[in-house]
């Protein structure tokens, strides 16, 4: 699933620079989470990082993009090809 930011984001700029994969970026009026890169930081972290740092609670699981942890992690691998995880992956995939 990836995350969305509400109607309720007060602008406070904490959220944008905790994304790993730089999924949130300022809309027109408030930030917005790019839900083809959200992995509600699986992959990088145990929580997602906007959520632990929103000071307003603004930051729910996106509806129109469920998904499952694999998918996440599926994505992270996409996203960071050259990380530990995604080598790891290409290794078992190739032998087996």
């Amino acid at each position: 699933m990836a995350l969305w930011i509400t109607e309720e984001c007060i602008n406070c700029d904490v959220c944008e620079p905790e994304c790993p994969n730089e999924a949130i970026s300022l809309g027109e009026v408030i930030y917005e989470i790019d839900p083809h890169k959200c992995t509600e930081c699986v992959g990088h972290f145990d929580e997602p990082q906007c959520v632990q740092v929103c000071p307003v609670a603004c930051i729910p699981v996106n509806p129109a993009f469920v998904e499952s942890k694999d998918l996440l992690r599926a994505k992270y691998l996409r996203l960071h090809p050259g990380s530990a995880d995604a080598s790891s992956a290409a290794a078992v995939s190739s032998t087996g």
